[in-house]
């Protein structure tokens, strides 16, 4: 990503925040630390967890689900424009709402309409002087608000302030933490090729369908194509009649024990016809017939952070392959400031 050469500057803006992001994610994780204390002692409490976000801030409070329930806590994570029209209640709930501006419009919307919510309501940003953050208190990320269109810095650091909220928990962080440090860097070239001709693509997971939710975004952002996520047990519940040589289908596996699922639609999907790529740091042999990136064994936590920046650099490099000027919005903004 070095080269700039007929680079678009949209990809050289995302390139810039990509580079940084190790480094703000470490820096992120270690500033959340007293605050994750407090946040930690509320879900200790109340044992009830709403996480409210748009756009790639639901797709990390999808990734969280599995591994705040893993400590007996009630986490549900939805979109905040759903909650504005059908809203769960929030009584006797810890409430996190990521919102990596602080200035979308449902953000202001909500506070607007609940008065600051909760004593028990916490944000998460980028921006220590937005309207969230001078909403409720907040963990606020290293590094300022990401200017490049398409989420990965803000998706890298939100993720590492939620490492900060688990480890007060009592989750042990030094795996996820080394995977940030020591990135893996299997080769994508592969995978780049294996999808050289599909029209669209589905991107699914198991315990890891947040993260295929949060790479499947920025597929379709970047591409302009049809590029979407279904969790694992939905895709196979009747869209796989989709499935053939256009279709891509992109999956995510960790060490866990939903990998064997995750390994059987990988092969379901490949004797449908469709291309299928595999980002895989479960330790189990390859599936026949796909094109498997292997991380080093790895779940939660760890697994995400091995496998985000490949899958990033992996989303730019198919975009960049079909749209001239990838990375800059034509009907979109940065800040989404209309519902």
């Amino acid at each position: 990503m070095s080269d700039t050469t007929n680079r678009p500057a949209g990809l050289i803006a995302i390139d810039r925040e990509m580079a940084r992001q190790a480094a703000d994610a470490v820096a992120s994780f270690h500033a959340a630390e007293a605050l994750a204390v407090r946040i930690a002692t509320s879900l200790k409490s109340t044992r009830k967890l709403l996480l409210l976000g748009m756009g790639g801030s639901h797709a990390v409070g999808r990734s969280l689900e599995p591994l705040y329930r893993a400590h007996g806590i009630d986490a549900v994570a939805l979109p905040l424009s759903e909650q504005l029209g059908q809203p769960l209640s929030i009584d006797g709930k810890t409430i996190l709402v990521t919102s990596q501006s602080g200035e979308s419009a449902e953000v202001l919307r909500w506070f607007a309409e609940t008065d600051g919510a909760t004593a028990d309501t916490f944000g998460l940003t980028l921006e220590g002087s937005s309207s969230l953050a001078r909403s409720v208190p907040c963990l606020v990320g290293a590094g300022g608000t990401e200017k490049a269109f398409a989420a990965t810095r803000s998706l890298t650091i939100s993720y590492a302030l939620h490492l900060s909220i688990l480890a007060a928990l009592g989750d042990d962080a030094s795996a996820a933490l080394v995977a940030i440090e020591a990135p893996q860097a299997p080769d994508t070239a592969p995978a780049l090729a294996a999808l050289a001709g599909v029209r669209s693509v589905v991107t699914s997971g198991r315990q890891l369908q947040g993260l295929a939710e949060a790479i499947g975004l920025g597929l379709t952002e970047l591409s302009r194509l049809p590029c979407f996520s279904l969790e694992g047990g939905q895709l196979r519940h009747g869209p796989m009649e989709m499935l053939g040589p256009s279709v891509g289908v992109v999956l995510f596996r960790a060490a866990d024990a939903t990998a064997g699922l995750v390994a059987a639609m990988a092969a379901s999907a490949a004797e449908a016809g469709s291309p299928v790529v595999v980002f895989d740091a479960s330790g189990d042999a390859p599936v026949p017939g796909v094109t498997t990136l292997t991380f080093e064994p790895a779940f939660g936590m760890a697994a995400i952070f091995a496998m985000l920046p490949v899958a990033q650099s992996f989303m730019i490099a198919f975009a960049a392959a079909r749209v001239a000027d990838a990375g800059t919005p034509v009907r979109s903004t940065k800040i989404t400031r209309s519902e």
